[in-house]
């Protein structure tokens, strides 16, 4: 009696496991990204973000005051004061005097270091520095200390994306290349995805054959070649030129799926339209068209997402002047050439992904709309 309509499919309880699977595999690294963008950054270089609510051992490298700042008590000369000053109040679990053993000594142990000095650190970072004759040179002694840091949130990730020179233009720009980059290839692939799907000309199976081989073809190998032909024509490095590349790489791919979808659709209707003396352009533009809504939307988010985040073709094809440069590589130029300030990449992640959602959920509202639209009794 299974698969009967009524009845529950037995391995429905498999599909929810799938289900909540993937869920939990798209949520749980995104959710540490947003929480990683508010952590502060020596706390986000030591421990991971599921640490973010409990205090966080770090081994900090500090040293005493220096014997400038010795004063005599009885046979002893002493310099006193706090290992965690200026910077603020901190907790010690462990500390050394050698960077071999950072935690050879509690707090409140006290540590001979030879020459009839010794050193105490206390808890709260105090620490007490004694020697029996007065202690010479310019600088103090090396202290390493095992710390236990509070949890620390902090908004300077995002102050220093958002507070960087250029990133305002930088988003202008992306804009700039996204939106042509998306409606051109969908245009120009919509009105081939009808010819190749309803209309009768020799060649069609061939030409059908080369938007499926042409899927196959690697971007990178064909960048530099197509560079050379923009220069080689007058085109150069610019928006128009980006905006042909982007739309020649997403034709293919574009050309497939439509075409793919208007093939499906029901041919009486089409056929019912031409006996009612309907040309193709208007059953094009007023029954195909509605119908594939659900397609062109899907296109659409994946293109603008592509494109959003592009960087390789953006270098290829743009310059590297503030007036061109994309969001992707003004992030780059904010990690440094060395990335060391790779800490703001969780800020500048949720920053740029920022404009994409509201993309997806906008046009998730024209893909129901499409398929309300495209419903037949």
């Amino acid at each position: 009696m299974e698969g009967i309509a009524g009845q529950k499919a037995s391995l429905t309880w498999a599909v929810h496991i799938a289900v909540a699977a993937l869920v939990i595999l798209w949520t749980v690294p995104t959710f540490g990204l947003l929480v990683s963008s508010f952590r502060d950054k020596d706390q986000l270089a030591m421990t991971g973000w599921w640490t973010s609510l409990s205090a966080s051992e770090q081994t900090l490298a500090a040293r005493t005051e220096g014997p400038d700042a010795q004063i005599r008590e009885g046979d002893l000369w002493v310099v006193r004061g706090n290992l965690f000053a200026p910077a603020g109040p901190g907790q010690v679990a462990s500390w050394g005097a050698s960077s071999r053993e950072p935690a050879a000594f509690a707090p409140g142990e006290t540590a001979d270091l030879g020459d009839g000095e010794a050193l105490r650190v206390e808890e709260n970072g105090d620490y007490e520095l004694s020697a029996s004759a007065e202690m010479t040179g310019s600088r103090g002694q090396r202290v390493y200390v095992q710390s236990m840091e509070p949890p620390v949130f902090t908004l300077d990730n995002y102050r220093s994306v958002i507070g960087a020179e250029g990133i305002g233009r930088a988003f202008l720009n992306t804009f700039t290349v996204t939106i042509p980059a998306t409606v051109i290839p969908i245009l120009v692939a919509a009105f081939a995805a009808y010819a190749l799907a309803w209309m009768q000309f020799p060649g069609r199976a061939i030409l059908v054959a080369c938007v499926v081989g042409l899927l196959v073809v690697p971007l990178q190998l064909s960048l530099i070649p197509l560079l050379r032909f923009h220069n080689a024509i007058g085109l150069g490095k610019g928006y128009f030129g980006i905006w042909l590349a982007h739309t020649g790489f997403g034709l293919p791919l574009a050309i497939y799926l439509l075409r793919n979808y208007m093939s499906g659709l029901p041919k009486d209707i089409i056929e019912g339209a031409r006996v009612d003396g309907a040309t193709d352009f208007q059953i094009f533009r007023r029954i195909v068209l509605p119908l594939s809504f659900p397609a062109l939307a899907s296109f659409a988010i994946f293109q603008f997402l592509w494109t959003w985040n592009d960087l390789l073709v953006a270098k290829v094809f743009l310059g590297t002047s503030d007036s061109q440069l994309v969001m992707t590589g003004r992030i780059v130029e904010l990690l440094g050439s060395r990335g060391g300030n790779w800490e703001i990449l969780t800020a500048a992640a949720f920053l740029s992904i920022a404009v994409p959602l509201v993309v997806f959920f906008a046009m998730q509202k024209y893909l129901v709309r499409g398929l309300l639209a495209g419903s037949v009794k």
